[in-house]
């Protein structure tokens, strides 16, 4: 199977309060794997394409263990739901709400995300 780069002008952007923010290529996507991207504020942002073409946008630290390392994580699904383990403790975050799957109380930060 030969495999070949996509080729498209769509920008990955996310809302930022009240403006939208370029981020990357969507072709740097790479489906089924997280990147970073550094905020303008000095935040990190992970960023995930699914399989099926979906856009994710979360904060990269986390909560467990205090590390930028979310970008990092495995993605799955879960009772229908998608979402990144954290490559430290395991811990597994619900890509649209945050909601962390293995502890109800913790949860993270999510981004609305689109291409333009």
């Amino acid at each position: 199977m030969t495999l070949a780069l996509e080729t498209t002008d769509l920008k990955v952007q996310l809302r930022l309060e009240e403006q939208w923010f370029t981020i990357c290529d969507l072709s740097q996507l790479i489906p089924g794997r997280g990147v970073a991207a550094l905020l303008p504020d000095g935040r990190q942002v992970a960023l995930f394409r699914d399989r099926a073409g979906e856009l994710y946008a979360v904060d990269n630290r986390d909560p467990f263990g205090g590390a930028a390392v979310l970008s990092r994580g495995l993605t799955g699904t879960h009772e229908g739901r998608s979402f990144v383990a954290s490559p430290l403790l395991k811990q597994r975050f619900d890509l649209l709400s945050g909601e962390c799957l293995d502890d109800d109380t913790v949860r993270i930060a999510t981004y609305e995300v689109r291409t333009a």
